[in-house]
């Protein structure tokens, strides 16, 4: 049976580190890089003609940069998702990658496993960031969840107690621990990690990952985040 396959652009102004991305992904089974691009504008009009599954966008280049880009095409192609790979460390980078619409932000110093394990995440409903920018955007998102006095006086009262397990889940989430991480240190199923989340979202009554972090960031339910 002929393996589904995730149709990849890839946005880079450096020819050889795209060429040499192209050549890892094109390794895997499951992905075919169907395009590439080396500037903001070209990225625009590949994802329009070729509406890939997943964008790989660099956030520096000339012209139009990664993050404008990203808002441009996720207003036209929603169901596309777009990872920032980049090398800027920048919090302002971050935060308006995930502003504009990018599902994951990663940083070029990834193992080449690391990224491919991380890019299928995307396609389950997780979040790719490179573990110390998940610490940065999810202790902003807490700082915000603080300040906001009237959002929290919306929160329902009615939430279910966590249990134990789930309170573990809860911190590896926090710690920007992907399921297959979580399922390796709690020697559990990650079909049995997906079922935890599932459970956290539905007694805390909140919509995503992020937002229950954050939530229990601000209600102390788990420990703040250590490099």
């Amino acid at each position: 049976m002929e393996v589904e396959r995730t149709t990849v652009l890839l946005v880079d102004d450096h020819t050889l580190f795209r060429q040499g991305l192209a050549g890892l992904l094109s390794s895997q089974d499951d992905i075919e890089v169907i395009g590439e691009a080396s500037t903001g504008e070209e990225a625009v009009e590949k994802a329009r003609e070729l509406v890939p599954d997943l964008i790989l966008m660099d956030i520096n280049m000339p012209g139009t940069n990664g993050l404008e880009a990203t808002r441009l095409i996720k207003d036209e192609l929603p169901h596309t998702r777009i990872v920032m790979l980049t090398v800027s460390e920048d919090d302002r980078d971050l935060f308006e990658a995930v502003k504009n619409g990018a599902e994951g932000y990663l940083l070029k110093t990834l193992k080449a496993e690391q990224l491919f394990e991380l890019l299928k995440g995307v396609f389950k409903g997780e979040a790719p960031i490179s573990p110390s920018m998940a610490r940065k955007l999810l202790a902003e998102f807490a700082q915000m969840a603080r300040r906001d006095d009237d959002k929290e006086q919306q929160l329902p009262s009615n939430r279910q107690e966590l249990t134990r397990r789930e309170r573990e889940v809860l911190q590896l989430l926090s710690d920007g621990s992907t399921d297959k991480e979580i399922a390796a240190t709690l020697c559990i199923s990650r079909r049995t990690v997906k079922n935890h989340v599932h459970n956290i979202l539905e007694k805390l009554q909140l919509q995503n990952r992020v937002q229950a972090t954050a939530y229990a960031l601000r209600e102390g339910l788990v420990r703040g985040h250590q490099d």
